[in-house]
């Protein structure tokens, strides 16, 4: 893996640098929002805004980095990401808070569109699994270590976002010096709802289900605990353990999606999350059952895309992989828009437990759609699943990552 990662080290550099300066930003002001009294849904409808921006900045983005280049483009994404954190510090309100989340989620997509395109560029058949295991550690690694900058408020309320501010900016430095050519983005279109749900009913609805748990979660589960009476440094290591409990359990549950059925493998993960689920929405208050169920979720539900992704891919041509891949994680970023605002509505309804029953639904409603599967359609026979790969939810340009994408059939089939 060493040598692989080296040719792109300063790309892995730049993504780990940029999700601990951003991925704690959606705790961060869900918590100064609550604390400040807003409501649930308001909070809600800031995290849908940054899903929102997402969405549009995967689909427009590229048309800038073609006009102007990768490294402008990314200069110009980190600049505009970096001055919108610093603004949440001049003022505080939901509705200006809302649009600079939708900004962050476009300048996200601009980020991720650039780096995945360049590590597509610079991955060969023999290493594109260890470049994408790379960026994968490097990605959550960022994102689990920096929620730990939420502990900088007791100081000093803008030092959160000040010091966010800095390492978004520094991000930038390793890829405006890089040696590394880019290609221009892969123009493909995805295919439609339709199409796939016809290929893999299971895979469509597991990747949207998912995406609205995942989203309603990063936008509120710092709501929920701070209102179980956790204090800004526990709720840290609560957000923390649940992105690391969805790194420790990819690969074991990949490798059983490998051996049996994978759509057992798909159910299962869905009804230990939705087991999980409703644990976490019976404890009422902060210590270590709290955690442990938190870090069961979190591998659990951080596991079902790929699970999903792994399970249409069996019932594709090789050179439909990505296009498939690109349409789920769509679908995905659409689910995650959507699961703000429902998880807030749970959350007003029902009291802070409202949001891990509202998750815990979305997760039974998909197992009873899994189970409903398997009665109405034989496996895919054994020799012909596709290997498991860990794939980030990021943008359709992490499609072409996958080291199968565009295999021949005899390869994939002997995988």
């Amino acid at each position: 893996m060493l040598s692989a990662m080296l040719p792109v080290r300063s790309l892995l550099l730049a993504i780990f640098m940029l999700m601990a300066g951003s991925g704690f930003l959606a705790t961060l002001t869900s918590v100064r929002l609550e604390r400040a009294g807003s409501s649930a849904l308001y909070i809600g409808a800031v995290g849908t805004a940054y899903f929102l921006g997402l969405v549009i900045g995967s689909l427009r983005v590229s048309r800038i980095i073609r006009r102007v280049g990768h490294i402008r483009a990314f200069a110009a994404f980190v600049s505009l990401f970096s001055a919108s954190t610093l603004t949440y510090a001049v003022h505080q309100d939901p509705l200006l808070w809302a649009g600079l989340r939708f900004i962050d989620g476009l300048c996200v997509a601009g980020v991720f569109v650039c780096l995945e395109s360049w590590l597509n560029e610079r991955a060969e058949a023999e290493t594109r699994g260890s470049i994408l295991a790379s960026y994968m550690i490097a990605l959550y690694a960022g994102q689990a270590i920096g929620q730990f900058l939420l502990n900088l408020s007791e100081a000093k309320p803008s030092m959160p976002f000040l010091v966010a501010s800095i390492l978004i900016s520094l991000a930038a430095i390793p890829v405006v010096l890089t040696r590394i050519s880019a290609p221009p983005p892969d123009e493909g279109t995805p295919l439609s709802v339709r199409q796939l749900y016809a290929i893999s009913p299971l895979g469509i609805v597991g990747a949207t289900a998912t995406g609205v748990m995942l989203g309603a979660f990063y936008s509120l589960g710092a709501v929920y605990v701070r209102r179980l009476g956790m204090d800004l440094s526990a709720t840290a290591w609560f957000m923390s353990i649940v992105i690391l409990g969805g790194v420790a359990l990819q690969w074991p549950l990949g490798r059983l999606s490998d051996r049996f059925d994978r759509r057992r493998v798909i159910v299962a993960a869905f009804g230990g999350a939705l087991a999980a689920c409703l644990a976490i929405a019976l404890i009422d208050g902060p210590g270590l059952p709290l955690l442990l169920f938190g870090a069961l979720f979190g591998g659990l539900s951080f596991a079902l895309y790929p699970l999903c992704v792994a399970h249409t891919n069996d019932h594709l041509a090789p050179d439909q992989r990505v296009a498939a891949s690109g349409g789920l994680v769509l679908l995905y970023s659409i689910g995650a828009a959507v699961g703000p605002l429902a998880g807030a509505a749970a959350m007003t309804l029902l009291g802070a437990p409202g949001l891990f029953l509202f998750i815990g639904l979305c997760a039974g409603t998909a197992l009873a759609f899994g189970v409903w599967r398997q009665l109405r359609a034989l496996p895919v026979p054994a020799e012909r699943q596709g290997s498991y790969q860990v794939l980030p939810r990021t943008t359709p340009m992490s499609a072409a990552l996958d080291p199968l994408a565009g295999e021949e059939p005899d390869r994939r089939d002997k995988t």
